[in-house]
């Protein structure tokens, strides 16, 4: 059992910046792909990112690449989502989920590929 939580979520101007921060519990965190999903009001949920269980594989949606950077320390339980140059459509509650399936860049978009999911944060961009 895997417990998530996320924060640093908040009202930043377009083109700013903010890191977000997803703490796990449990021994086993290092185990897990980790992804960060967002869903704006009315959407479905998307992927943003995802790193791999140790850090090493990384893979984001065309819409954030270079903008973006997913990393992890796995000995502090906590992966995180710096985003830059944000815009204002990208308002919008951002998860972050934990997955044990082996890693394929294919399918870490996918929702069904993580189990746990943390209650998410909110991103305000304002124009």
């Amino acid at each position: 059992q895997v417990q998530l939580v996320e924060s640093g979520g908040g009202l930043v101007q377009a083109g700013g910046s903010l890191r977000l921060s997803c703490a796990a519990s449990g021994r086993t965190f290092s185990s897990y792909n980790m992804g960060w999903f967002r869903q704006a009001p009315g959407k479905e949920r998307e992927f943003v990112a995802a790193i791999s269980w140790s850090g090493g594989s990384t893979y984001y949606a065309d819409s954030v690449k270079g903008r973006f950077t997913v990393s992890r320390d796995n000995a502090k339980n906590t992966v995180y989502l710096q985003m830059n140059s944000l815009k204002p459509e990208e308002t919008a509650v951002y998860y972050c989920a934990a997955g044990r399936k082996p890693w394929a860049t294919v399918t870490v978009t996918m929702t069904v590929r993580y189990d746990y999911w943390g209650q998410g944060t909110q991103v305000t961009v304002s124009s």
